[in-house]
């Protein structure tokens, strides 16, 4: 494991963890949903944060583990390390954020995540820390725009016109051509967006092992039977991916006995009524 058990990880204020993610992350945008924010520290400076919070929807996601209540489910929006971290650095620091999660906040059941098989990864460093994976996703919402920058068109129905849509449509086109529909493709259709193919990934981890998932748990081999193996972006075979992971599923389960580094505090004990 190396250098990666002296990572401390600790909850850090929302302003400096999200202007580590615009830097660091792939997609440069921070997850407005997000409101506990952990910070991987290593030599005394910031070199990576984990980003959790409600999902855009919770509604339609509480039913993936039978009878969760409302507060009782995370999802970990973003993960973002720079290059400074040593390997395994990610197994390590999801598996103090479990712990730091569970001895603070324990109505805190289960924590969802989605990979982005269109631009990242299809989720080598959730499998190696002892998440399931519950769905492979080929009808995803990545849109390239004009400009290139690339944006999730599911945004639209959660915050209607945003800041993104400026350069290409006026607010009152955009109105009129929703005409009260909640549907993206037409908007980005009109400003000339061109849809990105690919796959999205959704990952469960129980904290509490006693909870049961209610949808089919997918065997790994599925993704690369649907073709969407993808590691830093680019497409990987599963002989690929299961060399890169190895390495980590072994820093996970010593990660699991080794004294953890970090700082409690009572801010994650409000996550029952702040999420």
């Amino acid at each position: 494991m190396g250098r990666a058990k002296e990572i401390i990880v600790k909850v850090i204020p929302a302003k400096i963890a999200n202007e580590f993610v615009k830097k660091h992350h792939y997609s440069g945008k921070v997850a407005p949903n997000s409101k506990l924010h952990f910070g991987a520290f290593l030599d005394n400076k910031l070199h990576g944060v984990l980003s959790f919070g409600s999902p855009l929807d919770k509604s339609k996601v509480l039913g993936l583990v039978q009878g969760t209540l409302w507060n009782e489910m995370l999802e970990l929006n973003r993960m973002a390390f720079d290059d400074y971290l040593p390997k395994y650095s990610e197994s390590r620091c999801l598996s103090v954020c479990f712990k730091l999660i569970k001895k603070n906040a324990p109505h805190i059941k289960w924590i969802l995540s989605f990979s982005d098989g269109v631009l990242c990864g299809d989720g080598t460093i959730y499998r190696a820390s002892g998440f399931q994976l519950t769905q492979i996703n080929d009808k995803t919402e990545n849109w390239e725009l004009p400009n290139k920058q690339v944006v999730q068109a599911c945004t639209l129905r959660q915050s209607g016109y945003t800041s993104w849509l400026l350069p290409f449509i006026t607010k009152q086109k955009f109105d009129e051509i929703r005409n009260g529909s909640t549907s993206s493709k037409r908007i980005m259709e009109y400003i000339g967006a061109k849809k990105l193919n690919g796959n999205q990934l959704r990952y469960i981890y129980l904290i509490d092992k006693t909870c049961k998932i209610t949808v089919p748990i997918l065997p790994f081999s599925k993704i690369d039977e649907m073709g969407a193996g993808m590691y830093k972006g680019k497409k990987i075979t599963l002989a690929e991916r299961q060399l890169t992971s190895a390495g980590s599923v072994k820093a996970a389960q010593q990660s699991s006995r080794l004294q953890e580094g970090f700082e409690s505090t009572p801010a994650l004990k409000n996550t029952s009524h702040a999420i």
